[in-house]
């Protein structure tokens, strides 16, 4: 629905991008913001981790919990974000999340500037089946993201 050139959508409507295992409803990309953010509804499901430890250069993100509990990493700190809850992610801080509780997370995130919906895309867009870790490594780097695996694993 639009509103005197803004718009409204409901809770989980907008464009889909099927990236990264989760539920992620772009609500907000950089063509509607003048470029200024990008928003998106992540959804989680129970027992279900996010990326791995990695860092924005490019952008600030921000998350407000809408419904059941979401475990944060940023910086060397660990949270557990609830419903209304806010968090600032600063570009530059290496941070995770994932959901280990039983019911599903819901998450808004806003992302600033506008550009992460690219990313996300570009992720979807990959062929199916398994994914190649050197091509994923590129694209992150194409969008000024970096893997911050431990040593043991990386």
């Amino acid at each position: 629905m639009t509103l005197g050139g803004g718009y409204m959508l409901p809770s989980r409507e907008g464009h889909q991008i099927a990236a990264i295992g989760l539920g992620i409803t772009l609500k907000a990309d950089g063509a509607a913001t003048r470029d200024a953010y990008s928003l998106f509804e992540y959804t989680v499901p129970p027992k279900t981790d996010g990326p791995p430890p990695h860092l924005h250069t490019r952008e600030d993100e921000s998350f407000i919990c809408l419904a059941g509990r979401l475990d944060v990493h940023l910086g060397g700190e660990d949270f557990v974000l609830e419903h209304g809850d806010y968090l600032y992610l600063p570009r530059d801080v290496v941070h995770a999340f994932r959901n280990p509780y039983q019911e599903e997370s819901r998450v808004i995130s806003v992302v600033s500037p506008a550009g992460l919906e690219a990313y996300y895309q570009t992720l979807a867009d990959m062929p199916p089946g398994p994914k190649d870790i050197g091509l994923m490594k590129k694209i992150m780097a194409d969008f000024g993201i970096e893997l911050q695996l431990p040593p043991e694993v990386a």
